[in-house]
């Protein structure tokens, strides 16, 4: 089933009907330090904001996950590499009640329910024959009444979504259409904390976010996104997923792939300007970036690369 248009819940004036001025933006989880694949995502979101004439918002988003320390390193670290940002560095958390009162507009309007299940059931449900891997198979979707109270004696539920399609179609910078699954998303875990399908949705419209540049493994979360957006009356915004930066593997870049953070690429001797050079060039920029201005020279992301970088390790940079 497929519908373009999903109602909202309940009349409410989008948040962009206060004229809100157009933005980009990159936000951050500061559950560890950025490496050379959060750096090059956020230059590109960076970039697509600046040539397009966009405020460029930082977000750092701490509902979950948040190491001591994390986020004041990434803040200085895209500092580091030349990014600037417009008004002050926004933090999520103070935002729950927020995100919660939309959970309550979606309840109120018969669009949500309680989910009971654990992640091995769900995994089991999901792993069965004709199952979708990773979706969730509405299991408590029409629980009685009955069964959710027994069932709120064992263990506290989580809120999701009551979907009514199963795909959605968005359109991307480099992807062009794209029709991903919709199912029954989370909304608020069963600990009471927004979930970021829902946060994020909510932020990007109540910050007048029209442009989400991002790492496209992300590509296939847009059209729930979307969808959710529009059920909550909010217009979605133009999507923009660049590829990623892989290790030597092929695996997505992470930690255990060498130095890859600014901190450990400092360590061996190279500067912000040569992570800056490398960020363009892995990108397909024509010129090199000895600042980030340099970017927005002869913008043409079209002729970016559409094939994801890889890392090899740095060597110690002689002296």
């Amino acid at each position: 089933m497929f519908a373009s248009h999903p109602a909202s819940p309940s009349p409410k004036p989008s948040p962009n009907d206060a004229a809100l001025p157009s933005a980009g933006r990159f936000a951050p989880s500061p559950s560890g330090d950025l490496h050379l694949g959060n750096l090059r995502t956020a230059l590109a979101a960076w970039g697509f904001a600046r040539a397009t004439g966009r405020k460029f918002i930082l977000r750092v988003e701490d509902l979950d996950r948040v190491k001591k320390g994390a986020a004041e390193r990434n803040i200085a670290d895209l500092a580091a590499i030349g990014l600037d940002w417009d008004g002050p560095v926004d933090y999520q958390a103070p935002r729950i009640p927020q995100f919660l009162g939309e959970v309550q507009r979606l309840t109120d309007a018969g669009l949500t329910y309680e989910c009971f299940c654990t992640r091995k059931e769900i995994h089991a449900a999901a792993s069965a024959p004709h199952g979708i891997p990773g979706a969730y198979p509405g299991t408590c979707r029409e629980l009685s009444e009955e069964a959710r109270v027994r069932r709120r004696q064992e263990r506290p539920p989580a809120i999701r979504l009551r979907a009514d399609v199963r795909e959605f179609t968005v359109h991307d910078y480099f992807a062009g259409e794209y029709t991903g699954a919709v199912d029954d998303m989370v909304l608020v875990r069963n600990d009471g904390t927004p979930a970021y399908n829902l946060a994020v949705v909510v932020d990007d419209a109540h910050q007048g976010i029209d442009q989400v540049v991002r790492g496209d493994d992300l590509l296939s979360s847009a059209p729930r996104q979307a969808y959710l957006a529009g059920l909550l009356g909010y217009p979605a915004p133009e999507y923009v997923h660049v590829p990623l930066v892989l290790g030597p593997t092929g695996a997505r870049l992470a930690k255990r792939d060498g130095a890859v953070t600014l901190e450990e690429l400092h360590a061996l001797g190279y500067s912000a300007r040569d992570v800056l050079l490398w960020l363009g060039a892995s990108l397909g920029v024509n010129d090199p970036l000895n600042t980030t201005a340099d970017l927005l020279k002869d913008w043409n992301p079209g002729a970016w690369n559409t094939n994801p970088a890889t890392f090899t390790e740095w060597p110690q940079k002689q002296a």
